[in-house]
């Protein structure tokens, strides 16, 4: 963690904790250390931020290049970790850098749906490779990550569960990649069946069911 980031989390997670009235279960499974990726599903822009406010590491992003030819905002993301993609292309140099970042010990957030779904159930979603694939290639685990709100959509002031599921390993990539990797979307699919299966059960987009909290008194909601 930077310096730059440690002083503005410092003062910005708890304003956006309260903004988004964030609740985080599962926070033990998250690793303190080591390369990891966080694989939540992906419902708004803010998404991001809602995650980095959960999680006490710093957590690295994709974002698209063109954020940062932005007088000032460029500067400021790429402090607070940011790395740029060219969307809509195979950008192999942002594949690359996703996967020295994580060789060298980062927290890295990537969606598995790849783009928002705002509204949806994310059961419903399709599923991208790249998660799979560039854990992989990494060789470090996956945090199934929930983002959880009514209507599925992160707002102001509506309640936010932030749900972190056990790791998915290394070694249970590689088995669902199979031989060379061929079946990097299948992996990814099994990845993010591990994110949907962290919703409560009877949810619905209208609902919102509140959470239990664990019952071993880790990863408390907070």
């Amino acid at each position: 963690m930077t310096d730059f980031y440690r002083k503005s989390y410092k003062f910005t997670a708890g304003f956006f904790r309260r903004f988004y009235r964030i609740s985080v279960i599962g926070a033990e499974n998250v690793p303190e250390t080591g390369g990891v990726i966080l694989a939540p599903n992906h419902t708004t822009d803010v998404d991001v931020i809602v995650v980095a406010a959960a999680v006490k590491r710093q957590v690295r992003y994709m974002a698209k290049a063109e954020l940062f030819r932005v007088p000032l905002l460029g500067k400021l993301i790429s402090k607070l970790g940011a790395f740029p993609v060219n969307r809509g292309k195979n950008d192999v140099s942002a594949v690359k850098t996703t996967i020295s970042l994580l060789e060298s010990g980062e927290a890295v957030g990537l969606f598995p749906q790849g783009t928002r779904h705002p509204g949806e159930d994310p059961r419903e979603t399709k599923v991208l490779g790249g998660v799979a694939m560039i854990a992989a290639h990494a060789g470090v685990p996956v945090v199934p990550t929930l983002i959880l709100t009514k209507k599925m959509k992160v707002h102001a002031f509506r309640k936010t569960y932030v749900v972190f599921g056990k790791p998915v390993t290394p070694e249970e990539i590689a088995a669902l990649a199979g031989e060379g990797g061929t079946g990097y979307r299948a992996a990814a699919e099994a990845i993010f069946a591990r994110v949907t299966d962290l919703l409560p059960e009877g949810w619905s987009l209208g609902s919102l069911p509140a959470l239990p909290a664990p019952e071993d008194g880790k990863g408390k909601e907070s």
